[in-house]
């Protein structure tokens, strides 16, 4: 059968449906945004879910995205003053944490969100900020980070100031500092549009580090539109010496003032009361800049002078000018964008690590943040119950376990349960007692590097068991005895579920629980000491999220007990066929250096088959990553196939019951190979674009643990299972080599 009957095939599949199972507690949202006339009208962007909007003040949302976007994360959302039908979406998340993700330029509705459409800078990668015209819906400016992930040979031409004034049918690059810096904030003056202040964040992030500031940090003005900009970086009363990232904000209710919070040695909150000709500090208030290249946000109130918002890890407000802040109460930490209503600032709505939520009385009640499918979850397992449950840990939250089906119809919140804190890590269930719970809770948990959870269900007891309770924060990881990742892998051995292994640097296996742990191996990494240093730049941010050259995949034989496969997130692969007494170096030759190996799947049909996705995105490099070997890994060769040489490959899984059908996930969906990855085609139906982190299969059912959207189940297989065996001619199910 030929490659385009194949892809004409599937598609026809495309009918199959998916279904949400929740849970309904929101992800990560960076860019909000508000109808200026209908006051029960919002929306939100989220930071790897796509758009939503609620009618009804916050207590429906409803995502009014799917069907077109190409990407999923959200950086900027703006609703146009003059025509509420018109709104613009900047895509790909500029606040670049670990599980940043990219996007394909701006989208604009012109029917209040029903439908959208792309209209340019599509490699931007990363857009911080849109500002519309107050009176021309037409004339729109895009502030463009570029790629996090360091400069390239397109960063003059992505990043920077862009001005459209035909509605993004043409854009012009009005403003650009350099290849390694790119425009972090934009602020457009209501009163005297002519009047714009631009910053400049140099910035990058890798797999091993994240760096904040540096000399092209800087801020700008322009008072003709954006036709020409005056650098206004160094003006008197500005912190001197080098900068990082810088959130600027011109009051409405006061002609001539600006605000700017600033990363710096002398950090805080500045004020300007004559157009940024010079500045005082108004405060030097650390809470208000906590992690600078996380937040650094700040909002003039549109009707009070001396009004002033920060978020941060809390949210703050000053009434006397910037001096003196009091904490405004959010559903959930972590706090990033805010919208405010022109007319009346009582009204807003409001974005943080938990979703979005609105305010009617200026923050001290909010909408619930509980009515948000879209969760981002790292790892997945489920259980053995009936209905089975489904587990993960959710970024900003907590773990949690889901239930596939319900007896009321849909699955509630309050069916659900939380074993451990675990916001970063692997979960997995104990195959013969779904009690029993390990979670990897690194940045959620106390207990220092390599936080790992046990959770007993019956008895609702949470303890510790780290393998080297060793402080992390602040040091670099090569001081520390054992390095662990923010995700660092757990398993249950297929053998004996009294077994578990989880690995660092090395890989640790317990047979008491966690009481005490043996280290079964040497140092599986690179080790290179040039990538073990402290991360964050000018401010230090050494919380784990950064700490590299450790483990990142394991899996033992489900054929033979005492057989390990590890990857690395510095690239190598090993394995060790005597119980860990002695390991191989058998990294595939042609695997680009410093590849994330993200996922190793050991065949159950054939004991020396194996498969290896792996990916660079971090390191400017988008290309997939698959690999196949038929001899346990001491040959591999790319199963890349037709797969998109712009999608990046994370998990992988096979079929346990037809060889040689794959899913792999990727940055926008799953893709599905029927012949061993000689060719590939996306799942479509109604699965949303979104990252996938990790999916499994339970009997008939792929289950998705998306990073943005929730979890998600395809509930029967079988016709996917019976096309794949009819392209392969082999009823019994053998699928190809």
């Amino acid at each position: 059968m030929t490659t385009t009957s194949i892809s004409n095939s599937i598609t026809h599949l495309n009918t199959l449906r998916w279904r949400c199972i929740g849970p309904p507690r929101g992800g990560r949202v960076v860019a909000v945004a508000g109808d200026p006339f209908d006051s029960q009208v919002f929306y939100f962007g989220a930071a790897a879910g796509g758009i939503w909007k609620t009618e009804d003040g916050g207590t429906y949302w409803e995502n009014v995205s799917d069907g077109f976007l190409a990407s999923a994360a959200v950086g900027a959302l703006t609703v146009a003053p003059s025509d509420t039908n018109v709104i613009y979406a900047g895509m790909g998340e500029s606040t670049i944490r670990i599980d940043v993700s990219f996007g394909d330029g701006v989208y604009k509705s012109t029917d209040a969100g029903k439908t959208w459409k792309n209209i340019g800078l599509r490699k931007t990668r990363h857009i911080s900020e849109i500002r519309v015209h107050p009176n021309n819906p037409d004339l729109v400016y895009v502030a463009a980070f570029g790629d996090a992930f360091g400069s390239n040979k397109e960063a003059s031409l992505t990043r920077g100031i862009f001005r459209s004034k035909d509605g993004g049918k043409n854009w012009e690059q009005i403003l650009f500092r350099s290849k390694k810096a790119g425009a972090i904030d934009l602020s457009i003056d209501p009163k005297n549009p002519r009047i714009l202040y631009a910053s400049f964040w140099e910035a990058y992030r890798n797999f091993w580090s994240m760096n904040s500031g540096g000399p092209d940090s800087s801020l700008y003005r322009s008072k003709d539109g954006g036709d020409t900009w005056t650098e206004i970086t160094d003006n008197p009363g500005l912190p001197k010496g080098t900068k990082g990232k810088i959130g600027i904000s011109i009051s409405p209710a006061k002609s001539g003032r600006i605000w700017a919070i600033i990363e710096a040695e002398e950090a805080g909150l500045y004020r300007s009361d004559n157009g940024g000709e010079s500045w005082v500090q108004t405060s030097g208030n650390r809470d208000l800049i906590h992690r600078p290249w996380y937040y650094c946000h700040v909002f003039a109130d549109p009707q009070h002078a001396d009004t002033v918002y920060i978020t941060n890890l809390q949210m703050w407000k000053s009434t006397d000018g910037g001096t003196n802040f009091s904490e405004i109460t959010t559903p959930h930490g972590d706090n990033h964008d805010l919208w405010i209503d022109p007319e009346n600032p009582q009204r807003m709505v409001q974005g943080n690590d938990g979703g979005a939520c609105v305010s009617y009385n200026g923050g001290k009640t909010w909408s619930t943040i509980y009515n948000q499918l879209t969760a981002q979850f790292y790892r997945m397992d489920f259980d053995n119950q009936f209905p089975y449950r489904v587990y993960a840990t959710q970024q900003d939250n907590t773990s949690i376990s889901v239930p596939s089906a319900s007896a009321y119809g849909a699955i509630t919140l309050q069916e659900c349960t939380f074993p451990g804190t675990g916001e970063s890590g692997f979960i997995v269930v104990k195959p013969d007692d779904s009690d029993i719970v390990y979670i990897g809770a690194v940045g959620s948990s106390p207990g220092g590097e390599g936080a790992l959870q046990h959770y007993n269900h019956k008895t609702k007891q949470l303890r510790l068991v780290n393998i080297w309770p060793e402080e992390k924060y602040g040091w670099a990881p090569k001081d520390l005895k054992y390095r662990f990742s923010w995700t660092f892998p757990i398993a249950f051995s297929p053998h004996d579920s009294g077994t578990v292994y989880a690995c660092g640097n090395h890989v640790f296996r317990t047979k008491n629980e966690g009481h005490s742990w043996d280290t079964i191996s040497l140092d599986l990494t690179r080790a290179d000491e040039s990538k073990l240093g402290v991360s964050g730049g000018l401010t230090i941010d050494s919380s784990g999220a950064e700490h590299y050259a450790s483990i990142s995949t394991f899996a033992e034989s489900p054929h033979r007990s005492g057989i390990f496969w590890t990857g690395s997130d510095d690239g190598l692969v090993h394995t060790s066929r005597d119980d860990g007494k002695t390991w191989q170096n058998i990294t595939p030759p042609d695997l680009p250096e410093w590849s994330y190996i993200f996922c190793i799947e050991v065949s159950v049909h054939d004991p020396e088959t194996i498969f290896l996705s792996a990916t660079r995105y971090k390191l400017n490099d988008y290309r997939p990553l698959l690999y196949k070997s038929i001899d346990g890994g001491n040959n591999w060769h790319s199963i890349n196939g037709d797969y998109p040489e712009n999608e990046i490959s994370r998990v992988i899984r096979e079929d346990p019951t037809c060889p040689g059908l794959l899913f792999v996930g990727s940055e926008t969906g799953i893709f599905m190979s029927t012949n061993s990855g000689k060719n590939w085609q996306k799942l479509g139906g109604n699965f949303p674009v979104v990252p996938v982190y990790d999916l499994k299969i339970k009997a008939d059912d792929l289950v998705v643990g998306t990073h943005g959207r929730s979890f998600w189940i395809l509930d029967d297989l079988t016709p996917l299972r019976k096309f794949a065996r009819k392209i392969s001619g082999d009823k019994k199910g053998n699928s190809g080599n």
